[in-house]
């Protein structure tokens, strides 16, 4: 089969389609034949050499790419029940100490990693739903506001704030999303009920004008760091989606959301995009072979979905 792999941690051109052998399902693993795979900015990072710089990842000869996947089941390993060959599945592969990604033809990925794909959605949008989507329902289990509570969600017409804005709405969060002028009429009809634009001189003062005494919580899908943090009230909830989480000032419960793998709650998501409740945003498609094409667009920013390559 056909995977994508980097040899040589650099930029996109270090991207490599290669032949390999079609991995071995094994006990409680699931064969998925891939119908389309989501590009991420963590496969950048990736890519780069990042994760293994800060020893989330050991050092390898050959490094496979990818999280996320739609795609139909081939064949099931031993003592796995709920699937079978043939059915039409999403899938997070969370696990960096395996040699391939969701970028290639097949991959294998625990049957806990798995969930039925939305009915009705094609393979392009549905691969854009297990990373982002999980990320943003774990931050907000994380968060643990009660319905009527007010959030402010950072980067919220990305992949992860897009997410977090719908599923806190459903919720019944109050939320104030930070985005981009531009973004405002998005992000509101996801379900944001009040609007901060990003580049507020004062985005913590911005944010208290609108909810004085500060949001209950903050999903920082931004990265703001403190920015964020001081829109919160004192002894709220602060939640980032990446390691470097500012300290817990004013009494303030800080979190990091560390993504993990889970089928029951991906299959929840998968039943909500199914129904037209959460929003499934593509922004281009590529073939496996364009893959560096790929990450050169998603490094110039500016994207309102996800890029999906198709094998």
């Amino acid at each position: 089969m056909r995977a994508v792999v980097v040899r040589s941690h650099a930029g996109p051109e270090a991207l490599e389609l290669v032949d390999v052998p079609v991995p071995e399902v094994g006990p409680g693993q699931v064969l998925v034949r891939v119908a389309a795979a989501g590009v991420n900015p963590v496969d950048a990072v990736t890519r780069s050499g990042a994760l293994v710089a800060a020893g989330l990842m050991a050092p390898r000869e050959v490094t496979g790419l990818g999280w996320d996947v739609a795609g139909a089941v081939d064949r099931v390993g031993a003592g796995v029940s709920g699937f079978g060959p043939g059915d039409q599945v999403i899938g997070l592969r969370d696990r960096l100490d395996v040699p391939l990604g969701t970028y290639a033809e097949y991959v294998v990925l625990d049957a806990s990693a798995l969930a039925p794909a939305p009915t009705g959605v094609p393979a392009v949008e549905a691969a854009t739903l297990p990373l982002n989507g999980l990320t943003a329902l774990q931050a907000l289990e994380l968060l643990d506001l009660p319905a009527g509570a007010t959030l402010l969600v950072t980067g919220a017409a990305g992949g992860v704030g897009g997410f977090a804005v719908e599923l806190a709405a459903l919720r019944g969060l109050r939320v104030v999303a930070m985005a981009g002028e531009a973004d405002e009429a998005l992000v509101r009809g996801l379900g944001a009920d009040r609007f901060v634009p990003r580049g507020a001189a004062d985005p913590a003062a911005a944010v208290r004008a609108l909810v004085p005494g500060g949001v209950d919580g903050a999903l920082d899908a931004a990265l703001l760091g403190v920015v964020a943090l001081g829109a919160v009230r004192n002894r709220g909830a602060f939640v980032t989606v990446t390691g470097g989480a500012p300290p817990g000032l004013r009494g303030i419960r800080v979190s990091t959301v560390w993504i993990a793998a889970d089928g029951p709650a991906l299959a929840g998501l998968s039943a909500l995009a199914a129904a037209g409740r959460l929003t499934l945003r593509v922004a281009a498609t590529h073939p496996l072979a364009r893959a560096a094409d790929a990450h050169r667009r998603l490094a110039r920013g500016g994207l309102r979905g996800r890029l999906v390559l198709v094998p």
